[in-house]
């Protein structure tokens, strides 16, 4: 997990620039968006965040305006976009192909939307418009080239470019950096985020990809089977998971399974209760999951202490299955106990010092504060 470059910014309170309420969609029997409620701020980059067929992108389309909603209704800025046509909506929408038109020159695709602008804007305002945005996004020399010749980033450019020509209030990226091979997107979610600050745009940014959601956004919603299960920051989403879902969803866990009594989990699969946060404790007798961010997992050749401080710890011996060296850390899978539990920990390769780092097979000692772990009730 790629950790953000920036804080956040901070977004005065103020009434939500984008407001989604009740929405559904169904398509015959099946119901692609359940009851969305969400409010997105001004200048706000969000994040729709969730796999393929959850129902995020058909949620972008219904603000679009390319899909009709069931039930519910969207209001940007103040405007009810219910009767209003997807060409007539102050949106703009950049596809995950780009759709870019093989026969135009980069500046002819930049220019497309503002020729079809009422009332007519006329060509010396047209080619301002159009040097602008090639300015924005660093493509001037470019203009006379058609998008063949140009590379997979700079294709992403244009398309945004053409997106942000007609100053939408609200622009709509549907996985826009999916094209992209890997070292290129990390490069360009940045660049892209950085250009969308510096226009001031509204965005909604609908991916897939955690990393990608977690660099980009502000904020995010996570979306599992047309429902809307969470929605914070990325600090408040990895850290601080509403469910199993996200948890498993955003990043990896450990996640252990039963029930509270006397304070403790009872019932797992690990070789002892689990001590928990007080302040995270559900009734007696609740059902629960207890999700552990491998990051959290310390190893080491000698047992813990009981306690750290006043603070409880887990703890069991395991044996190192697998491991898998990433350089600045390494990920240990273990197998507790006499059973088959199955851990992971997230280890710095620093960690060890100058003593070597386990090997397979050889017996460590896993434990964890009690208070890194998340208590979740569904």
């Amino acid at each position: 997990m790629s950790a953000r470059t920036d804080s956040a910014p901070h977004f005065p309170a103020e009434p939500d620039y984008l407001r989604i309420e009740g929405i559904s969609k169904r398509f015959d029997d099946a119901l692609a968006v359940d009851n969305v409620t969400l409010g997105v701020r001004r200048r706000e980059i969000f994040a729709l965040l969730g796999s393929s067929g959850c129902g995020k992108s058909t949620l972008l389309r219904m603000i679009a305006g390319l899909e009709r909603p069931t039930a519910g209704r969207i209001v940007l800025d103040g405007e009810d976009l219910a009767e209003v046509p997807a060409f007539r909506r102050p949106t703009n929408m950049m596809f995950q192909s780009y759709a870019l038109f093989p026969h135009m020159s980069v500046a002819g695709n930049v220019a497309f939307g503002l020729r079809q602008e009422r009332p007519r804007l006329t060509r010396a305002q047209i080619d301002a418009r159009v040097a602008e945005m090639l300015e924005l996004v660093q493509l001037q020399r470019y203009a006379a080239r058609k998008p063949h010749e140009l590379s997979g980033g700079q294709q992403q450019r244009v398309a945004l470019a053409r997106s942000l020509a007609k100053e939408p209030k609200l622009l709509l990226l549907d996985e826009p950096l999916a094209a992209l091979d890997k070292k290129i997107r990390q490069h360009t979610q940045l660049e892209l985020v950085s250009l969308i600050r510096r226009v001031g745009v509204t965005c909604i940014l609908v991916t897939h990809d955690q990393e990608e959601a977690m660099t980009m956004a502000s904020r995010i919603g996570v979306m599992s089977e047309g429902v809307l299960l969470q929605v914070g920051t990325p600090d408040e989403i990895y850290e601080h998971p509403s469910c199993r879902f996200t948890a498993e969803f955003i990043g990896e866990t450990n996640l252990f399974h039963g029930r509270l009594e006397g304070g403790r989990l009872n019932g797992s699969d690990f070789p002892a209760p689990l001590a928990i946060a007080a302040e995270a404790m559900p009734a007696p007798g609740t059902e629960v999951w207890l999700s552990v961010r491998p990051e959290r997992v310390v190893l080491g050749r000698q047992p813990p202490a009981a306690v750290n401080g006043n603070v409880p710890i887990n703890a069991a011996q395991g044996e190192v299955d697998e491991i898998a060296y990433l350089g600045s850390h390494s990920v240990y899978h273990l197998r507790l106990g006499g059973g088959g539990r199955r851990m992971i920990a997230s280890v710095p390769s620093a960690h060890w010092g100058e003593a070597s780092a386990p090997a397979r097979g050889e017996r460590v000692w896993a434990w964890w504060l009690a208070p890194d772990g998340v208590v979740l009730t569904r």
